[in-house]
């Protein structure tokens, strides 16, 4: 194996949450719909904020590695959801969805040995694709983890949830 084979299954297990940290599709399996728009006790979120925020972030990930047209979003206010924001569980579905297939479009673009995982992507001050990667990984896992440690303090996780 190659060093750029090797770097590239360590990024793509990043991505797809393996190794030290929980999975996103474990933290989100089986959420109760009930639960959406919840808070928890001195929690100013909701279960829908925090994977908004991940859908949110990730997609400007995604969209900077893209698209060269590429205009920051402002912050918070383009990040996150309104604090007084609801969704349905149509919405959260949706939310959820979205967070899937662009991890499957990063997992993607991460995978294909033409991707030039060190070179500089135009238009910025020198990132890469390797940094966008990290960026995105630590930040959902950052934030998965906090929606599993969320549900535990909901009560939201399946009665016969192992491990």
């Amino acid at each position: 194996m190659t060093t750029s084979e090797a770097l590239r299954r360590q990024l793509l297990g990043l991505i797809d949450g393996q190794d030290a940290r929980m999975p996103f599709e474990a933290a989100v399996a089986d959420f109760p719909d009930a639960a959406i728009n919840s808070r928890a006790p001195n929690v100013a979120v909701t279960p829908w904020h925090l994977l908004e925020h991940i859908r949110m972030a990730q997609r400007d990930i995604l969209a900077y590695i893209q698209d060269r047209d590429y205009l920051e979003p402002s912050w918070p206010d383009e990040y996150w959801p309104a604090p007084g924001a609801d969704a349905s569980s149509e919405e959260f579905a949706a939310t959820v969805a979205s967070i899937r297939a662009d991890q499957r479009s990063l997992h993607d673009l991460v995978a294909d040995p033409a991707t030039d995982l060190m070179a500089t992507i135009p238009g910025t001050p020198g990132h890469t694709i390797l940094r966008e990667i990290r960026i995105v990984a630590e930040h959902n896992a950052y934030h998965v983890g906090e929606f599993a440690i969320l549900r535990q303090v909901m009560g939201t996780w399946p009665p016969d949830r192992q491990g």
